[in-house]
């Protein structure tokens, strides 16, 4: 004689459920991923990049300029001092110049700093935090007619020879 067993109810049953929550979880997951996209921003990308192409394009003229210029600095880096010596080209005026510290990853860390000159000729600035990490250093005039730029590692122990 066979047995007559009924089987079970399927909500009894382990593949309907399996087969019912991958599709949940994936919409699941998807929500939070475009929650995530929509209400955070990437401070990599630029909004604007033809014009900062653009802009790039413009600024290449200044780097010509100082090497036009024969300009060469010697650039020491201290937990909480920077020091900018002319070996060649000082500005006649010698006005005060800006050094701009952009950081390769966070833009929010980002600052500028001015750097005056005193009567030794040594043009000098406070930091205001130890560097850390890879930094784009530039270094511009106050009428900005030239621009140096340099990749930097920080910490840096020895002095920095800056040109174009």
């Amino acid at each position: 004689m066979l047995d007559n067993q009924t089987p079970p109810p399927w909500y009894k049953q382990f593949w309907p459920w399996f087969l019912i929550a991958v599709p949940i979880i994936t919409v699941i997951v998807g929500t939070i991923l475009i929650s995530l996209a929509v209400n955070t921003q990437d401070s990599l990308v630029k909004d604007d990049y033809y014009k900062e192409g653009k802009a790039i394009n413009a600024d290449l003229s200044k780097d010509q300029r100082a090497k036009d210029l024969y300009i060469r600095t010697q650039l020491t880096v201290t937990d909480s001092a920077v020091e900018l010596t002319f070996l060649t080209g000082e500005p006649k005026d010698k006005a005060a110049l800006t050094l701009d510290f952009f950081h390769s990853t966070m833009s929010n860390q980002d600052f500028s700093l001015q750097l005056t000159r005193d009567t030794d000729g040594v043009y000098r600035g406070v930091i205001a935090q130890a560097l850390k990490g890879k930094w784009r250093v530039t270094l511009w005039p106050f009428h900005k007619e030239w621009r140096i730029q340099k990749t930097l590692a920080f910490p840096y122990s020895d002095t920095i020879i800056f040109e174009p």
